[in-house]
């Protein structure tokens, strides 16, 4: 996955809670967290990938 789906989707998980808390929706809240989540650790691989290729290995 590359870095601008991981942001996008850690910008809907922050959407999401945000959304979670208007309403006083704790699941939805939780369910946004994780998103962000999920996006960050797809960045983070995405991040690393680049940096063994740019490494030359």
């Amino acid at each position: 996955m590359g870095k601008a789906k991981a942001k996008a989707k850690q910008a809907k998980g922050k959407m999401k809670e945000t959304a979670g808390k208007a309403v006083g929706d704790r699941e939805m809240q939780v369910e946004g967290r994780g998103e962000q989540m999920a996006g960050k650790a797809q960045e983070a691989a995405h991040d690393a990938g680049e940096r063994i290729r740019k490494s030359g290995r």
